[in-house]
């Protein structure tokens, strides 16, 4: 057992790739601010509980459920947890996403309330999503 905000980020990444919303949104606050990098449709900032499971919603449809975000570790103090992670997802038109990221969540009240994703190469990123 980590430091219990490791445990919230690990729990939250269990929920998403098991494809259970109910669970996830135990693990974000209401008013959660997702920001996602880059220059492409998946782009933003996600204000509000709905927005961000809206679009975890459309990164499953875009890329017909075969995402994957796998975490190498996790870095958790009071106020903050990094994941230290990896994606691999294939869209059609032989596009494939495979790099590593860096994930930083700020918590509150043992909830996810703002995210902020760096990938290891963003034009990658964005051609994929383009």
């Amino acid at each position: 057992m980590g430091h219990p905000n490791e445990d919230i980020v690990r729990g939250g990444y269990a929920a998403f790739e098991t494809g259970d919303m109910d669970a996830l949104r135990t693990y974000l606050s209401p008013d959660i601010i997702w920001h996602e990098p880059g220059d492409n449709p998946m782009s933003g900032d996600y204000k509000g509980i709905d927005e961000t499971l809206g679009h975890f919603g459309d990164i499953v449809q875009r890329t017909g459920g075969n995402f994957r975000a796998s975490i190498h570790d996790v870095l958790a103090n009071d106020s903050h947890a990094v994941v230290l992670g990896h994606v691999r997802a294939e869209r059609e038109g032989g596009k494939v996403l495979d790099q590593d990221y860096l994930h930083v969540f700020h918590l509150t009240d043992g909830k996810a309330t703002e995210s902020w994703i760096h990938n290891t190469d963003q034009a990658a990123d964005d051609e994929f999503w383009n």
